[in-house]
């Protein structure tokens, strides 16, 4: 699932239409995630951001993505089992691949795997999230 990249002034605008004040520290962090990474740990951002600003602190990077999750503009991706969080710029609908070789997440349309529920009636059903373990081949 492509997306394409964002220049600064649309990087910008994006915070500012979510209505974030577009800071320096909140466009490096959203543009490192946006154009730049595939899926980033809050260590993989710091690194990253600490090339632009050498001084950011974690504790910055983690108010910063909170902010971002909080505002729609990027999503939060727990990975089960591992105790690994991950940040997703693609916000659209969409389940993920485990490639457990390399240990990459990999984003998979929502229409490519087909969900059929017969729950109870008393589940109270907020999301589905799918993550798909296996290896790529080849």
């Amino acid at each position: 699932m492509e997306r394409s990249k964002k220049d600064t002034t649309e990087i910008m605008e994006s915070l500012s239409q979510a209505g974030l004040n577009p800071t320096a520290q909140r466009i490096a962090v959203f543009q490192y995630i946006h154009n730049d990474s595939d899926h980033p740990t809050p260590e993989q951002v710091k690194d990253a951001v600490d090339r632009v600003f050498p001084t950011i602190s974690l504790a910055t990077i983690y108010n910063t993505l909170n902010a971002l999750v909080a505002h729609g503009l990027v999503h939060q991706v727990k990975i089960p089992h591992s105790g690994r969080v991950v940040y997703d710029a693609n916000t659209s609908k969409h389940y993920h691949f485990i490639d457990e070789a390399e240990g990459k997440l990999i984003d998979l349309n929502q229409e490519s795997i087909t969900v059929d529920m017969n729950l109870p009636e008393h589940f109270d059903i907020q999301d589905v999230d799918i993550f798909v373990k296996g290896k790529l081949k080849g």
